[in-house]
């Protein structure tokens, strides 16, 4: 089933001013938040108990703005603008559930785990937010909500190459630990690693956080064109450099879908 805005310009103005009206609006979201098939008018108006001439106005005008999306079949779904309000505001519980089929898909086309991740909300650490793993027998695994530095990881550097100027200052001037002699601990050598990841958009890690592991990631953009989230493709080393250029394409689309699916920027624009 293809989705699409529909073509209607005209919206009710008027539907979209009164107090009853509001409460609709809310209504609408509520009944399609439990409706992951989605609803047609008839069905939304024995939803809100409202008449279809009430819903059609409200209806074009969420639609037109974005908020609201119409397939084919006139099915109403809740539309890019809605989820990346409501993603801003539960930080990042959304996320989950919109990015897991990418995840699930991601991990089957490239054949290793895939892992959706963000920074912590009290210190500088990556967050596992999610993970579709490897049906490898040897592969790489993780716990959902595991946390891990930001120095030594594919995905903790991608985060931390998009922190604003005085933030990563503040962060290389701390002592970073060693889990191998691969990882990166020198505030330059970082900071000229981070350099590089902000201009290809893609972070690599080889061996730097468990010998025998590496991990490529890219960026899940906001409406802002802030970096919010990560996706990580991470294996054992060897096949993981084999398969480089196989997976880093994979690994881009899956990103920049992710992005545009929560309302956020393709890292085109």
């Amino acid at each position: 089933m293809r989705i699409k805005s529909s073509n209607t310009n005209a919206a009710s103005s008027s539907s979209r001013a009164s107090p009853q009206s509001v409460g609709r609006i809310f209504l609408i979201m509520e009944s399609l938040a439990e409706l992951p098939a989605g609803a047609t008018l008839s069905e939304l108006a024995s939803k809100t108990d409202a008449p279809k001439t009430s819903l059609v106005g409200l209806l074009t005008g969420l639609t037109n703005e974005g908020y609201l999306l119409r397939d084919q079949s006139g099915r109403y779904f809740l539309g890019p603008q809605f989820l990346s309000l409501a993603m801003k505001a539960v930080a990042g519980r959304e996320l989950v559930t919109l990015v897991r089929p990418t995840l699930e898909k991601l991990s089957l086309d490239t054949g290793e785990t895939a892992v959706l991740g963000a920074l912590a909300s009290d210190a500088e650490l990556v967050t596992y937010l999610d993970r579709a793993e490897s049906i490898n027998p040897i592969r790489y695994a993780v716990s959902v909500g595991e946390r891990r530095d930001l120095h030594c990881t594919a995905m903790g550097k991608l985060l931390l190459a998009f922190f604003d100027e005085p933030r990563l200052d503040k962060y290389l001037k701390k002592r970073r630990r060693a889990f191998t002699p691969s990882t990166v601990t020198k505030a330059e050598d970082l900071k000229n690693e981070l350099s590089y990841i902000r201009s290809q958009g893609l972070s690599y890690t080889q061996d730097e956080r468990i010998d025998g592991a590496s991990g490529i990631a890219a960026p899940i953009y906001s409406s802002e064109g802030e970096v919010i989230a990560s996706l990580l493709i991470a294996g054992p080393s060897g096949r993981m450099a084999k398969n480089a250029y196989l997976i880093e394409p994979l690994l881009e689309q899956a990103a920049e879908n992710c992005s545009l699916l929560i309302g956020g920027k393709s890292k085109k624009e």
